[in-house]
């Protein structure tokens, strides 16, 4: 009995250690792989230790009692009296494994919400910020910078910041117009240098990667909902369900011959929320 016990609660213990692997490995990022194995354990664990537990609440044995109409004797009293405080040990060791078994759903609970995050933009500045930081260099796929002299005219390549090329909310569309195609606002007029420009390549009406470019009439494309946004005219929406032009990222040519940022989006990227007026 004490052995079974003894499994059960190493079992509820295995179980929350799953969930701590699971939420780390999450949280750094370890892979799907590091991230479902510690799932497999927590929920493994957590289901052999109900099932262990439900095994030990069933009789092992059947017994049929008969019972007498005359009164019982004291030997037999005192056995009631045993089997009694025998059951009042059970139930305190069961209250012991109910305590584990708590452990280990909260663990589970606990673990469960970090990916929550994953479904949507968190609240506050995550709604408004990305990656970009003023002076951050722009950056392929692969890491490599890009300097001013890398695109022709007529060229488009999508960028990230530094270090953040997993980014998904800071991916943007860098493109290099004639000089005198572009109808800058005054505000914008520093914001790309040798006819380089940068648009936010999350579509403003689903959030879907724009990535088509018409070269010729400077059109970029959603190929979700086909929205047109009129690159001459700061990426506004000329087509299409999308209502809101492109956010346009302020560029700089850096002493070094680098691309970098300004700074950050000046505007709320992607598709509306409930924030924006």
């Amino acid at each position: 009995m004490t052995t079974r016990l003894g499994s059960i609660a190493v079992a509820f213990g295995v179980s929350v250690l799953g969930s701590a692997w699971f939420a780390a490995a999450y949280v750094l990022h370890a892979g799907p792989q590091l991230e479902g194995l510690g799932l497999l354990v927590a929920l493994g664990a957590l289901g052999l230790g109900i099932i262990l537990w439900a095994t030990l609440a069933i009789p092992q044995e059947q017994v049929v009692d008969v019972r007498d109409d005359y009164p019982s004797s004291r030997e037999e009293r005192s056995g009631a009296e045993t089997a009694l405080q025998h059951g009042a040990d059970e139930l305190d060791r069961h209250g012991f494994l109910a305590t584990f078994l708590m452990a280990a759903f909260g663990a589970l609970g606990v673990a469960v919400l970090f990916p929550l995050r994953s479904l949507g933009p968190r609240f506050g500045e995550g709604l408004y910020r990305t990656k970009w930081t003023p002076g951050a260099r722009l950056v392929r796929s692969d890491g490599a910078p890009v300097r001013a002299s890398d695109l022709a005219v007529g060229s488009i390549l999508t960028v990230f910041p530094d270090g953040y090329v997993d980014d998904a909310s800071s991916q943007t569309l860098l493109l290099r117009l004639p000089l005198g195609v572009l109808q800058a606002s005054p505000r914008r007029r520093d914001w790309s240098p040798q006819g380089y420009v940068a648009f936010s390549k999350v579509c403003t009406h689903a959030g879907c990667p724009v990535g088509l470019y018409r070269a010729s009439t400077y059109q970029l494309l959603c190929p979700c909902h086909q929205s047109v946004f009129d690159v001459a005219h700061a990426a506004r929406p000329i087509s299409g369900p999308a209502a809101r032009a492109l956010p346009q990222l302020p560029l700089q040519i850096a002493d070094d011959g680098y691309l970098r940022a300004q700074s950050d989006y000046t505007e709320p990227i992607g598709p509306g929320f409930w924030q924006r007026s």
